[in-house]
């Protein structure tokens, strides 16, 4: 690619509020009780619950998790409905609608990302996301990811690692971030713009953990000097990859779970942490501030965290569960992998950095 036709169309973007998941497969349902969401009483939940997402977590046909937890929690609960919202602007719909002060008609979201949670605070004036009463929440006790931000307002639902795939037919595994620099890796590497994407955002974020605030940008100088290109999209780049265009690419740790399942060449989808990381890719899910549908939306977050549901999540969503009592299927369990040390900026850090790191970034490529 060349890099000025970059230059002239995508520095100076804005970063997109939207995330990117995968999905795979069916599977099996599970008793009323035995996640230990609730039972059945006189004063359970009622009524219905608008839950908003994106779309690919409701529509991807044959893998998208959202069908089966329709079901299952409407199983669960007989007298609640679950519906599902997927606006085609994501998170900024209900920004917008909240800053005008109109019903945001939905209750809850499910898979904003803390990157995201900082532009939600930066662009609202006012909570539009409340705590949860997580004493009421049977399956908290078994959540291990981090949190969001200190005041818990989003809960973890699921997570994944930005990482690298690599084709080992035809290139060795880079050992570290700096070796993506050398001659080996000369014009074979593919990464996604910080500003309109989410995995693009997340490497950035792993070079300033790796060269710190001072040193991320010369290590993006002589990444560009090694004629890596840089596109907008997670799918722009993973098309390329999957073409043979290039060896490299900036993608997810759970891409041989894919692989295995579409029966493609393993040694083509070969996963990667250079030093030892990744980035910790995680999802979260959270009430907003004027439902009025309180106590449903916490049985659902509940639901969301118990061990049927985070292992349905792993089948279908090809995501990590954030808690210690999921049961993940066996596919998931052998290919998808975890960085020995993954690396994670919280709320608070990128609150107070996130724009100044992307406009240090597009100074860098701008003047390369």
């Amino acid at each position: 690619m060349d890099r000025r036709t970059y230059l002239a169309t995508a520095v100076g973007g804005a970063l997109g509020l939207a995330g990117c998941t995968g999905s795979d497969s069916p599977g099996e349902t599970s008793s009323p009780t035995s996640a230990g969401t609730a039972t059945s009483t006189a004063t359970e939940p009622s009524g219905t619950l608008t839950v908003a997402t994106y779309g690919s977590f409701v529509d991807a046909p044959s893998s998208s998790p959202g069908p089966w937890l329709k079901e299952e929690f409407e199983r669960r609960y007989p007298d609640a409905t679950l519906e599902w919202a997927t606006p085609e602007s994501g998170i900024n719909y209900y920004i917008q609608r909240f800053n005008a002060d109109s019903a945001l008609e939905a209750d809850a979201y499910v898979g904003l990302k803390v990157p995201e949670l900082v532009r939600v605070d930066q662009r609202t004036d006012g909570e539009l996301f409340e705590r949860p009463d997580l004493d009421s929440l049977s399956n908290w006790e078994h959540v291990t990811s981090r949190q969001f931000d200190e005041r818990n307002r989003l809960l973890p639902v699921f997570t994944g690692y930005c990482s690298f795939v690599y084709d080992g037919t035809d290139v060795s595994e880079p050992s570290t971030l700096q070796e993506l620099t050398t001659e080996t890796y000369e014009g074979n590497v593919l990464v996604q713009n910080p500003t309109t994407d989410n995995t693009g955002l997340y490497f950035l974020l792993w070079t300033i953990k790796e060269f710190g605030p001072d040193g991320y940008r010369d290590y993006w100088r002589d990444l560009l000097a090694n004629d890596v290109s840089v596109l907008d999209s997670w799918g722009s780049v993973y098309q390329s990859f999957t073409e043979d265009e290039v060896d490299v690419v900036t993608s997810y740790s759970n891409d041989r779970v894919y692989a295995e399942r579409s029966d493609q060449n393993l040694e083509k989808h070969r996963v990667a942490f250079p030093g030892g990381h990744g980035y910790t890719n995680l999802s979260g899910m959270g009430t907003f501030a004027p439902s009025d549908q309180n106590r449903l939306a916490e049985a659902f977050l509940d639901f969301m965290l118990s061990p049927q549901a985070q292992g349905k999540l792993a089948e279908l969503n090809v995501s990590f569960p954030v808690t210690d009592h999921a049961s993940v299927p066996s596919v998931f369990e052998e290919y998808a992998k975890e960085p020995p040390n993954p690396q994670m900026y919280s709320y608070e850090e990128l609150a107070g950095n996130l724009d100044e790191w992307l406009r240090g970034w597009e100074r860098t490529v701008a003047e390369s």
